[in-house]
């Protein structure tokens, strides 16, 4: 049997007390106090590196630097509203759908609208025909003139005869009389087919059928009328995402009444609210870097700084604090600057409207020559470039087109 470690067998089979194994002398405060000083030391050079280093980095960079985390994308909201009174018979597009500019959105019920514009061309025309008589009217009053000119002549030469024989007795006093009635009343009805031409030419002269005053006023009332059944279909202005959809097959709508929304996203922009004392270095034309919460740091923008707002959002805020009871308290106000971003850039990272954006603006830059701001101007010219349509425009030419050929048509 093994014996117990805490002793060992002599000779004589007797245990003998174990020995115990040397230990290390304990630590002098002198040693404790080293230590504690060297560590300290070390901390001290780590702080003092590390102030020397940040006030490095901050002579160098970071002063002239400006960033916040409080900034969002914004854009234009584009509402679709109708023009003309009628009920919905279609809605063709749906929130998160993306439509291109043109592209039909709600119908409304043309029924009322088409017969409008059959009763307007019907009436230009029957005003083209009669204008088109008033012109042809001057040759007619022309020949009536050629006609009364020479009944004219013809009372004129009868009195001559009579006058001439009227000395021999041959003819009588009351011949003579009846003559001269004649012929006052030939000259009477020569000046009377004057007058009228006269009166016709004022309805006919320096224009033509086209651009005569009655058959314009026609033509104006068919182009309101095929404007207004143009209008029964609702086209998307531009290109962009359906959203607030409020309409409904079946309801009856009003100008005005908002049936959905379109937001263009090419368009976005940057709102970043800056404090009063960070306002006091930026400038218009300044470069932004931008990063985006969805996105993280792996996607970067490169923008600029292209506006500062007029006002805090509290002072055009519809209904702003006001300090009439004399309780007030400051509070530190921000203000929204405006970060314009490149189009090639949102279209490889499409934003959304409300995410959270992290701005850095880079106010070293001087722009003593104003190269800044007119690079700021051509960013925002170019970032606004669709903001703008002529989806409408088609309507009036096809109105046109359609006028033009009832005048034709009516004015052989």
């Amino acid at each position: 049997m093994n014996a117990p470690a805490s002793a060992t067998a002599d000779d004589t089979g007797l245990a003998a007390p174990a020995t115990k194994a040397p230990t290390a002398p304990p630590a002098t405060p002198d040693h404790k106090a080293h230590a504690r000083k060297l560590w300290l030391a070390v901390i001290g050079i780590i702080v003092l590196v590390a102030g020397v280093g940040y006030g490095v980095y901050y002579e160098r960079v970071a002063r002239f630097h400006i960033d916040t985390d409080d900034a969002y994308v914004n854009g234009n909201v584009v509402p679709i509203t109708p023009q003309i009174t009628g009920t919905v018979i279609a809605v063709d597009a749906n929130n998160t759908q993306v439509v291109e500019k043109g592209r039909p959105l709600v119908r409304i019920d043309p029924a009322d609208a088409r017969i409008a514009l059959q009763k307007a061309e019907a009436d230009l025309g029957q005003t083209v025909r009669r204008v088109h008589a008033v012109f042809v009217g001057d040759d007619k009053l022309r020949a009536n003139i050629v006609q009364r000119q020479t009944d004219l002549t013809r009372a004129q030469g009868d009195l001559q005869r009579r006058l001439d024989t009227g000395a021999s007795g041959a003819v009588s006093t009351e011949d003579v009389s009846h003559a001269q009635d004649a012929v006052a009343s030939a000259r009477a009805a020569l000046v009377s087919a004057q007058q009228a031409l006269r009166e016709n030419r004022a309805m006919t002269d320096d224009t033509t059928i086209a651009q005569h005053p009655d058959v314009q006023a026609a033509a104006a009332r068919v182009r309101d009328a095929y404007l207004a059944l143009a209008r029964t279909t609702l086209p998307a202005p531009v290109n962009g995402y359906v959203t607030q959809r409020n309409v409904q097959v079946g309801q009856r709508v009003a100008p005005g009444t908002p049936l959905m929304s379109l937001v263009p996203l090419e368009q976005a922009w940057v709102d970043a609210n800056f404090k009063e004392w960070q306002l006091r270095s930026i400038r218009v034309g300044q470069p932004a870097t931008v990063t985006a919460d969805v996105y993280g740091d792996s996607v970067t923008y490169h923008g600029r700084v292209v506006g500062l707002a007029p006002g805090t959002g509290s002072a055009l805020a519809l209904l702003p604090a006001q300090n009439a009871t004399g309780n007030w308290i400051k509070v530190v106000q921000r203000l929204p600057v405006r970060i314009a971003i490149p189009v090639e850039e949102l279209r490889a990272h499409p934003l959304r409207v409300g995410l959270s954006m992290n701005v850095d603006i880079d106010i070293r830059q001087d722009d003593e020559d104003g190269k800044a701001a007119a690079q700021a101007k051509a960013l925002m010219a170019t970032s606004f470039a669709d903001d703008k349509t002529d989806v409408f425009a088609k309507y009036g030419d096809e109105a046109d087109h359609d006028i033009a050929q009832i005048i034709a048509s009516n004015a052989r």
